[in-house]
């Protein structure tokens, strides 16, 4: 047995024994596999005769490094042939180990280069399908691989704690069940191609808010049964690499954090990769190294000429350095990049990306509601059709930030929906909203100056100083467009656009932060006040030159725009009203409505005409006022390089929409679980308590009796599903439970059958009211019928015991139930789940 396998298996028994004092409970009963995750990886094969084993090979390699090179191993750096990648670690050619290059890449791989834009995460997990996911992540791994990267920073496996997360596209489910089955299949496909899956955030990286400093404070059993469970199930699918979070969590950063790190991770679960921090979310070098933290991203701060110091100083210990190096190392020949014939890089299929792009998109559409057979669209109100909203004309391919990828292409869903509606059809386009605003009048400024395509050439500035006046007061949207340093706008002395610091600066929204030729944006809207007003730009042509414009909406110029999409609406027979929140990392969400002047567009558009489909490329849910006026509403989240097509699929009715909610949709801002109780969200004074325990998303609606706007697994189909006999009895360890569903409509449909179980009457616990055990996701034609099999395993019958650290079944007899979502539970029964 190489020695590598044997300090895994080492590992695992102390991490069985326990470790005594664990603020997370390392120690107790070894947890089983998380439901929908596959066993792990087994070790590799003995080597062929004459190599040596892996360990052996390791160890050789350690005995001639260099401090100097090992340390190298352990940090970023400068690539010297850069591929836009997120993050670079300098390999020793001497020795024959490979420099490292790592991507984002949540939707698609992000390197500033033509990728497949594949749908947000949030549009994969609304499948409910983990065959789907594995293949998500086989298009993530080949393209990263051919891409010319070695290890892709994805999937993320937070939970969507809280619907304000400015990166809720990029994570999953509220359920830590639905998250732990695609975040597993996700990371086997990455893999499957040869490509290193690093998961992340690595822990409770659930907000943007304040998150390099806030300090999350959350239970044992809150961390076991809800936050951690992603990861976990990541381990058991054999992620290569974690990545640490930037926040504290119970008073320590995660990238420092023993309990987690050493204890949870390592010794519980039993991983064997290694750990790297997340960009810049390493705060010291001797507690991040002691802890377990084996590389720092994207630089050296911490982990080069301090930790080499800290060797030779011997407040770190050689073997610190040596243990890190072993771990890294050891992922590398697993997946094969220590040979001296390292697999070849595949070439990128663009074809089979787009392909699963287009199935992705269609599988997780949500029809979140559909009045008088407003869809599918067919008839005369599929030939005369008013599209409406400004990412109806510009496709809204992905959220903003890191995740951002350049797509090969990505047609207009205008375009989709013309093409679609067929030769004959009137399909007419109404802007609604202007969100890159209008030129300024040409005689507004005294002294005049063309300010909507100003060049500045390479070494020169221009400036312009001029007044004018407002005859009435005024709500402005003043509007920046530019190419190289953002130009610097004074209005009344005031700086519209200050330089933000860190990822705030950084991260403008993919849709908003860009006008439709590329030019970056920014914007800002102001209240003015009748009278003079003095407007001065400054703008530097910098090394490569300078191009702008300024640009402004009014309240005229949006009447304007809402007076020209209701003649359009009122003169067609159906509406498809695209509506958008841009969510971006840097930033979380102030409000759940929609953002600008969008409600009051719906409403108008709606009373127009109430044939009205208004089509969400949102992250995460919003608040509805306007909903009773509407005819149907599909959430498309941010669909993808294909999702315009994928639009037009589901509104003609080509495929069914098959997608179902992986989050509840609150009725009203404070009716969440963080509504109203800044201690839960955003934090005070820099802490941040999980208060509501193990009752996350649709299990606190549950617990509070809330009324939704829409539950949890909510999604309709355009035809109708009955559910019948369902029967439950003790299986494995576990409970079986077997049901009918039958297709009574006229039409082929998707429906997502889901199981969940009631708590336990012998646990002295605090439980759900009801828990997800599991789904089936399947297609029926008109009058089919098929038996639905669910096994419910013991992990989902126990729950986390923290005073034992370790998980307790919760036996006797519980309560088991089957629907169409969580709130729409036709079926119950019964069954004794035994321990022993």
């Amino acid at each position: 047995m190489s020695e590598a396998v044997s300090r895994r298996s080492a590992i695992r028994l102390l991490g069985a024994a326990g470790a005594a004092g664990s603020v997370l409970g390392a120690g107790g009963c070894v947890a089983t596999v998380p439901p929908g995750a596959l066993p792990r990886t087994s070790p590799p094969a003995s080597p062929a005769p004459g190599k040596p084993a892996a360990g052996a090979r390791i160890d050789a390699l350690l005995d001639q490094l260099t401090l100097d090179e090992k340390t190298a191993l352990l940090h970023g750096g400068r690539d010297p042939e850069p591929r836009g990648q997120a993050g670079y670690v300098a390999g020793v050619p001497r020795l024959g180990i490979p420099a490292l290059r790592f991507a984002d890449g949540p939707a698609g791989v992000s390197v500033g280069k033509p990728a497949t834009a594949l749908p947000a995460p949030v549009m994969l997990a609304s499948a409910f399908d983990p065959a789907l996911a594995r293949e998500y992540g086989r298009v993530l791994g080949r393209e990263g691989r051919a891409l010319g990267q070695d290890v892709l920073l994805a999937p993320t496996a937070n939970l969507i704690r809280t619907p304000y997360a400015g990166r809720n596209f990029e994570a999953f489910a509220e359920d830590p069940r639905l998250t732990a089955d695609t975040v597993a299949q996700v990371v086997r496909g990455i893999q499957d191609e040869g490509l290193i899956a690093a998961v992340r955030q690595f822990a409770l990286g659930d907000q943007e808010h304040g998150r390099d400093t806030v300090d999350v404070i959350a239970a044992d059993r809150t961390l076991h049964e809800t936050g951690l469970r992603g990861f976990e199930a990541a381990v058991a699918a054999g992620a290569g690499a974690v990545t640490g979070a930037h926040n504290k969590v119970n008073g320590v950063y995660a990238c420092e954090n023993g309990p987690l790190l050493d204890e949870v991770l390592r010794g519980r679960w039993g991983f064997d990769g290694w750990v790297l921090s997340d960009r810049d979310a390493t705060h010291s070098t001797v507690a991040s190294i002691t802890a377990g933290l084996d590389m720092e991203l994207p630089g050296g701060t911490h982990y080069g000429g301090p930790l080499r110091e800290a060797v030779h100083g011997g407040s770190v210990p050689q073997d610190a350095v040596d243990l890190a190096v072993r771990r890294i190392l050891t992922t590398l020949d697993r997946f094969g990049l220590l040979t001296d014939h390292p697999p070849a890089r595949p070439a990128r299929d663009p074809a089979a990306g787009a392909r699963t792009a287009r199935k992705v998109a269609t599988a997780g559409a949500v029809l979140l509601r559909n009045e008088r057979g407003t869809l599918p669209l067919t008839g005369a109100a599929a030939r005369s059709i008013a599209v409406i909203g400004p990412t109806g004309r510009v496709p809204f391919v992905s959220g903003g930030g890191s995740a951002h990828v350049v797509p090969d292409g990505a047609a207009s869903p205008l375009t989709a929906l013309t093409r679609r509606a067929g030769k004959g059809a009137a399909v007419r386009y109404a802007l609604g909203e202007d969100p890159y605003g209008r030129a300024l009048p040409a005689g507004l400024l005294t002294p005049p100056a063309a300010l909507d395509d100003r060049r500045v050439e390479p070494g020169r500035a221009w400036s312009h100083e001029g007044r004018f006046t407002l005859a009435a007061d005024d709500e402005w949207t003043l509007v920046v467009h530019y190419t190289g340093q953002r130009p610097a706008v004074r209005l009344d002395g005031e700086e519209l656009f200050p330089v933000r610091q860190g990822s705030a600066e950084r991260f403008a929204g993919a849709l908003l932060g860009r006008a439709p030729d590329g030019l970056h944006v920014r914007r800002r809207t102001l209240t003015l006040k009748a009278g003079p007003h003095r407007l001065a730009v400054t703008a530097e042509g910098g090394s490569g030159g300078q191009r702008f414009r300024l640009r402004h909406t009014t309240r005229a110029s949006r009447a304007a725009d809402v007076a020209e999409a209701v003649k359009a609406a009122g003169a067609a027979r159906a509406v498809v009203l695209f509506a958008y929140e841009d969510a971006t990392e840097g930033h979380d969400r102030t409000s759940l409505a929609l953002p600008g002047g969008q409600e009051a567009l719906i409403e108008a558009v709606t009373a127009a005409n109430p044939r009205t489909t208004v089509v969400l490329n949102t992250s995460s849910s919003t608040t509805m006022p306007w909903l009773a006026r509407t005819g149907a509403v599909l959430q498309m989240y941010y669909p993808g390089q294909e999702g315009a097509g994928a639009t037009a699929d589901v509104l003609f009715g080509d495929v069914d929409p098959g997608g179902r909610l992986t989050q509840t949709f609150p009725a009203d801002e404070r009716t969440t679980p963080v509504g109203g109780d800044p201690l839960r969200y955003p934090g005070v004074g820099g802490r941040q308590e999980y208060a509501e325990g193990v009752h996350v998303g649709h299990r606190w609606y549950d617990e509070r009796q809330a009324a939704p706007l829409f539950p949890f697994g909510h999604g309709l189909s355009y035809t109708t599903w009955a559910y019948e006999k369902l029967t439950v009895r003790p299986e494995r360890g576990g409970l079986r439970a077997e049901f009918t569903v039958r297709n009574t409509g006229r039409r082929k449909g998707t429906e997502v059958a889901q199981v969940y179980v009631g708590p336990a009457p012998r646990l002295e616990l605090d439980q759900p009211v009801r828990v997800l055990a599991g789904y089936r996701r399947l297609t029926l034609a008109p009058g089919q019928s098929q038996r639905v099999t669910v096994d419910i395993d013991a992990r989902t019958l126990s729950a986390w015991d923290a005073e034992r650290r370790a998980w307790v079944l919760g036996s006797g007899r519980r309560e088991v139930f089957a629907g169409r979502s969580s709130r729409e539970l036709s079926l119950r029964a019964k069954a004794v789940v035994r321990s022993g």
